[in-house]
């Protein structure tokens, strides 16, 4: 067992240890509860409702609760949401990125809807409340800056599971060049150069459409390249203050490394219409040798896919380059331990607020933590040596389905939920050295230090924040695809930075300093 997992354990048994009687399950007079939530994207295809699935089936009978679900298809779930809410029919539960929700979670507190949760979990909720005690930091995520609990959260269980993206390279063109995996910017410039020359390559470096930044001008200015010139193509912290990566000044030198490798033919030509299965395509047929994606939708899914077209192909990580060799980047991808993902509220319309307490704390007891992470013993996963190792069915699933989708049909570790998300999942999951490889690479980083938590502006702020970052966003993505393209010169970037003052960027700024000075004080 890794050590991660040893540690992981040890916290997680620390955090559950309460006493044995604290909770019982299956739950006393087998409770009816109504339960909203977006579908599954790794089972909405193949099922109606997670009452179906084996995982379902199986929470059920483990606590003894009858699950009455009402799911909303991934493409409509804010406006199922809205609906519900204003019919004012809720369900018992209410599984929702909460923290996007306009107003954020006071405001649904105050008007009614939820319920503050936090002398429900004191009286009833004692394997959350125990994870949270032995996790202060988290613990100040979870809460409001009004000091409230308001759902059941999904959390990253360790700092493996909080990162899983950043720049891919070929490795076997590389080494068949005489190159190293690029680490500076001038690397990067290199190695590019050197597949389109040497390899043929016609859009050495690919859009990757799936990316923790969004589509295409997300992709680009992410950390990936941006952070190279100390900025991000988002907000961020630094010194206390918070910044907005496309308003500082480090952010042109970037917008003119884009646009000449563009001119250079290092970048796809159709950067602004490309999908995945064009993505793909690039690198099926020898066009492509880099990229940004994930651990296992990135390395792992492209390494598996080239080996029916080129067997000698192989992906591997690149470390987030940087301006000078040697130097530690300064950011990256990171997850937060909490990033406000299906958080589950309870109405405070419930006539059994007892019972869905009990039930929501199941998910973070020990026996609830096995279930959500690996599913049902003999069938999903088998312990051995004290280690839960998932299946052939769910790593070499017989149907063809993904490893994520193998899992979904048994747990909930491949989307989130009301749980701790065990690192064991991960180390299955990236379950190729270049894989495991790729995790230690994207997290030698600082972004911790300048992570902007998750802040909530005043309820007075949202609706201006969210009219100037509407303008603002749109602004920020075409510029960056006209500068790319050409068509709008970087030399007039100080026009672009009068654009944005008078969109307002520096009253947004203003805006969520509030918030995260608020936050700080929690």
């Amino acid at each position: 067992m890794k050590i991660a997992s040893l540690l992981s354990c040890s916290v997680l048994a620390l955090a559950l240890a309460i006493p044995a009687a604290a909770q019982v399950y299956p739950l006393k007079g087998a409770p009816t509860l109504s339960y909203w939530m977006t579908a599954g994207p790794q089972w909405q295809n193949r099922y109606k409702s997670l009452a179906e699935t084996a995982f379902g089936k199986g929470l059920m009978k483990a606590t003894g609760a009858t699950l009455a679900f009402t799911v909303a298809p991934a493409n409509q779930a804010d406006q199922s949401f809205s609906l519900m809410l204003a019919s004012g029919e809720l369900t018992d539960m209410i599984e929702y990125s909460w923290l996007t929700a306009p107003g954020g979670p006071d405001k649904y507190i105050r008007d009614g809807y939820i319920v503050k949760l936090n002398d429900a979990m004191k009286k009833w909720a004692p394997n959350l409340t125990a994870y949270l005690k032995a996790h202060p930091d988290v613990d100040k995520m979870v809460k409001t800056d009004e000091g409230s609990y308001y759902g059941f959260p999904f959390l990253r269980g360790g700092d493996y599971l909080q990162v899983f993206q950043g720049p891919i390279v070929r490795k076997d063109w590389l080494d068949e060049l005489g190159l190293k995996v690029p680490e500076t910017i001038e690397d990067w410039t290199a190695v590019l150069r050197a597949f389109r020359d040497k390899k043929g390559a016609k859009a050495p470096f690919a859009m990757s459409p799936y990316t923790n930044w969004g589509p295409t001008f997300g992709y680009y200015a992410s950390p990936a390249f941006v952070g190279a010139f100390g900025a991000l193509k988002d907000w961020y912290v630094e010194g206390g203050k918070v910044k907005y990566g496309p308003y500082e000044p480090q952010y042109k030198a970037f917008l003119q490394l884009f646009s000449d490798w563009y001119k250079e033919g290092l970048l796809d030509s159709n950067i602004a219409l490309s999908d995945q299965k064009a993505r793909d395509a690039l690198f099926a047929t020898g066009m492509a040798g880099a990229t940004v994606a994930n651990t296992a939708g990135g390395i792992g899914y492209l390494n598996t896919m080239m080996k029916t077209k080129d067997p000698k192909a192989l992906f591997v990580a690149a470390p987030y380059p940087v301006l000078k060799r040697g130097d530690k980047p300064k950011f990256g991808q990171l997850d937060l331990p909490y990033g406000g993902q299906r958080t589950v509220a309870i109405s405070a319309k419930t006539k059994n607020l007892e019972a869905a307490v009990r039930f929501l704390d199941w998910g973070y007891s020990t026996e609830g933590s096995l279930y959500y992470n690996f599913g049902t013993p003999g069938e999903s996963y088998n312990m051995v040596n004290g280690y839960p190792t998932y299946t052939d069915d769910i790593l070499k699933n017989p149907n063809k389905l993904s490893v994520a989708e193998a899992i979904a049909d048994y747990a909930r570790a491949s989307y989130n939920g009301p749980f701790v998300q065990d690192v064991r999942y991960m180390e299955q999951v990236a379950n190729t050295a270049e894989q495991r490889q790729s995790i230690t690479i994207w997290s030698t980083t600082d972004m911790a230090k300048y992570k902007l938590p998750n802040i909530t502006p005043d309820e007075k702020d949202i609706s201006a924040m969210a009219k100037i970052m509407s303008e603002v966003s749109t602004f920020v993505s075409e510029s960056f695809t006209k500068t790319v393209l050409g068509t709008m010169k970087v030399e007039h970037f100080d026009k672009y930075i009068e654009t944005l003052k008078k969109l307002d960027i520096e009253k947004a700024i203003a805006i969520q300093q509030r918030a995260y000075d608020a936050y700080t004080k929690r």
